[in-house]
């Protein structure tokens, strides 16, 4: 079975999301509105909180 993913947002969460389901070899496509420079230059996650930090680990 081939699974596809959608991410809406290319916000922390979904760059996050995306990642963890390439990790696992599942496709995604992440959909934003926003240019890649722009989401690139914003600061949108200032704190990590411990669920994200040991699921980074």
């Amino acid at each position: 079975m081939k699974n596809q993913v959608a991410i809406i947002g290319g916000g922390p969460s979904g760059l996050l999301l995306s990642q963890l389901l390439q990790l696992s070899g599942i496709d995604c496509v992440i959909l934003e509105k926003q240019t890649r420079d722009y989401v690139l230059s914003r600061i949108r996650a200032g704190v990590l909180e411990q669920g994200k930090q040991s699921l980074l680990r």
